[in-house]
């Protein structure tokens, strides 16, 4: 049967039984162009996150920010951003013409997403040009209700310090505990031309377990059965994790080794998990000129 799956993400899905299934769903759901209401969508955001692949093929995850209209659509094959990477920021490196890209489009206060990947066309002093290859609605679960607001012009994304950070301990450890949202760009590595991809994930406050200075434990709750993110693991084994400091708009960008975790000891709700190894960190301090207000939990985090 085809599927728009690439192995890694078929052989996850297969591990749980799901494989001929989600190659029927994926024929329908997952598209090669842009559908009209994922254009206007992404049109009216002031910000996107982006999954970067550097050029030793690590993975990083950060955000691309503008005033609502900096994202537009010409046609449903491409995706044009009037701005550039945040400076300093690692995945600045994985953000040149003829790279992969992954992006996903979140709306914290409706908790609307949807995701596309693709390729560089163009990226430079004017801002960047993706070729679509890949894109896919997501549903609703585990998004926290956020409020956000500007506090300064949208192309002031100059970190007030770039840290390199040692170890998740310090800062790094109080931003962990206390998050109930992270991000996580992943790619397929030589195993698919599927590209890179950036991903949600939400729980709790404190849903992700530290376990020391330089591993996580990051449980994998029930979801639409795709497997994008584990799948890229399962093939390739790195990822990027983004923690954001939504009250002071610092962002924590990590990188290095994810490990699929299938049986117990689990994270409670948890279906599956998996371990994530520290490589290299840097904290990028008041990078953002938007803040968010929390509003409420997610339904499934409620109680």
């Amino acid at each position: 049967m085809d599927t728009p799956f690439h192995p890694g993400e078929v052989a996850v899905q297969a591990r749980i039984g799901m494989a001929e299934r989600m190659a029927e769903i994926g024929t329908r759901v997952v598209r090669n162009h842009l559908p009209e209401q994922h254009q206007r969508f992404y049109e009216q955001l002031p910000f996107m996150l982006a999954g970067s692949v550097d050029p030793a093929g690590r993975p990083w995850a950060t955000l691309l920010v503008g005033r609502p209209g900096f994202v537009r659509a010409p046609d449903d094959r491409h995706l044009d951003f009037a701005a550039t990477p945040i400076p300093g920021d690692p995945a600045a490196a994985g953000m040149v013409a003829g790279a992969p890209l992954g992006l996903l489009g979140i709306e914290l206060h409706t908790r609307r997403r949807n995701r596309v990947n693709g390729q560089l066309q163009a990226a430079g002093p004017q801002g960047l040009r993706l070729r679509v290859q890949q894109t896919v609605g997501n549903c609703p679960q585990y998004i926290q209700g956020r409020e956000v607001d500007w506090v300064r012009d949208a192309a002031d994304t100059r970190p007030r310090a770039v840290e390199r950070v040692a170890d998740l301990a310090g800062d790094a450890a109080w931003l962990i505990a206390s998050a109930d949202t992270l991000f996580v760009a992943s790619h397929a590595g030589a195993a698919s031309d599927a590209g890179a991809d950036v991903s949600h994930r939400g729980g709790p406050a404190g849903f992700v377990v530290q376990e020391d200075e330089r591993t996580l434990l990051v449980p994998d709750y029930a979801g639409n059965r795709m497997f994008m993110t584990l799948g890229n693991l399962e093939a390739d084994g790195r990822a990027g994790l983004l923690f954001i400091d939504f009250e002071r708009g610092d962002l924590l960008t990590l990188t290095g080794r994810a490990d699929i975790v299938w049986d117990g000891p689990l994270p409670d709700g948890a279906e599956r998990a998996w371990r994530f190894h520290l490589d290299e960190a840097w904290w990028l301090r008041d990078a953002l000129p938007l803040r968010w207000r929390f509003r409420d939990w997610a339904p499934q985090n409620r109680g």
